[in-house]
């Protein structure tokens, strides 16, 4: 199979901008409005196609793959607690290949909805991430699917950076981007545009889903239990090398939040702006004045990355 990327190469910003160029105009560029605490601003991600910014990486990651010649009649399949599922069922079908998603038991109804409606074939296996992984890997074994990832691949990062810019075009002078992390994709793709440009990233974890936290504590990224109200999109329980090495660079800051917090933070987004987003997305919120005090003259950005939630548990 054709080479797509180098995996021994650091993500940088370069990545960042030839993804834009790949996924221009097929997805929804990020709207960014005031509304967070102390005159922070929000990026509304959860505008995007699909619910969430998965869906920058999946066009990516599946576009470099036909410009290469690289996209097998078996089709692409991935593990995903549902949204990295959603995008790649979503770019699959604008692509004309099957997708086949692996999720683990106790995914989402709304989620496992949505993914049937995209034409994706839904299999379930054990009850964590990492269990719906190793089905999907053995499947793409078998069959000869071109593998993705909910979140570990220098494509799906790069794909997720492209919304720096989007911001940086409106929110010029911007000192502080924040960013819910799981996996990494997200933050890692963010980390590496921001960097080009002097924004620093602050990396937002629930207290009980910290892969990124641990991964700097010992040194290299290991596995941690996962447990929180976020789980369903950060329940990662292994960071990405890219994000580890993201995280490693003095413009980082990384912080924990509690599910309390992360819940608060979610329902004053709808009571007070009627912004309806899932647990993942209020993470980041949830740490802007309280594990992260920004300074009175900083100009901050959060990222709210997802709205694949159920409305009724917004009240």
């Amino acid at each position: 199979m054709p080479q797509v990327y180098d995996p021994s190469r650091q993500l940088s910003e370069s990545d960042v901008r030839e993804a834009a160029g790949r996924i221009a105009g097929l997805v929804r560029p990020v709207g960014v409005v005031p509304g967070g605490p102390g005159g922070v601003w929000l990026a509304l991600e959860h505008l995007q196609h699909t619910g969430s910014f998965k869906a920058r990486g999946a066009v990516n990651f599946l576009r470099a793959h036909r410009d290469s010649g690289a996209l097998p009649e078996a089709g692409v399949t991935i593990a995903s607690g549902g949204n990295a599922g959603l995008a790649c069922a979503w770019a699959a079908r604008r692509e004309g290949v099957r997708a086949t998603v692996f999720l683990p038991v106790g995914a989402p109804p709304v989620k496992v909805e949505r993914l049937r409606g995209y034409g994706a074939e839904v299999r379930f296996a054990g009850g964590e991430y990492a269990e719906a992984l190793a089905a999907c890997e053995e499947f793409a074994a078998a069959s000869g699917a071109l593998a993705s990832h909910a979140y570990d691949h220098p494509l799906v990062a790069a794909g997720a950076g492209t919304l720096v810019p989007e911001v940086l075009a409106q929110l010029p002078g911007l000192d502080t981007l924040v960013v819910s992390v799981g996996g990494g994709g997200l933050f890692a793709g963010v980390a590496a545009a921001a960097r080009a440009h002097g924004v620093r990233v602050v990396a937002v974890e629930p207290e009980n889903c910290r892969a990124l936290d641990a991964a700097l504590a010992a040194g290299a990224p290991v596995d941690v239990p996962v447990d929180s109200v976020a789980a369903d999109s950060l329940g990662a329980r292994r960071v990405s090398a890219d994000a580890f090495a993201a995280a490693r660079h003095p413009d980082v800051r990384t912080v924990l939040v509690p599910d309390a917090a992360i819940v608060e933070a979610r329902r004053a987004l709808w009571a007070e702006h009627r912004l309806a987003v899932e647990h993942a997305a209020s993470t980041a919120l949830a740490a802007v004045g309280s594990g992260y005090l920004p300074a009175p003259d900083e100009r901050v950005c959060v990222v709210l990355c997802g709205a694949n939630t159920d409305p009724a548990t917004l009240l």
